[in-house]
């Protein structure tokens, strides 16, 4: 279930300009995650790290060429 959580997290911040902006305005890890499970968010650190890493289809055809825009670039590392 967590996982499926950071996925949705992970798709909103890819949607979400505004929502993406206060999550990267909070800069302490543990203050950021707290705020990501007050919006509704069950996941931790460990599952949002798992999920960012991971690429849809759309994604690795557009890293390979296949696509005509760009990878979404979240830059939301909480290291």
């Amino acid at each position: 279930m967590s996982i499926e959580q950071a996925r949705l997290f992970i798709e909103r911040m890819k949607l979400d300009a505004t929502f993406r902006e206060r999550v990267m305005a909070i800069e302490d890890v543990a203050e950021r995650i707290a705020f990501i499970k007050s919006v509704g968010f069950d996941c931790n650190l460990q599952d949002i790290n798992e999920v960012s890493f991971e690429l849809s289809d759309e994604d690795l055809d557009t890293a390979a060429g296949g696509g005509d825009n760009e990878c979404p670039n979240l830059n939301i590392s909480f290291n």
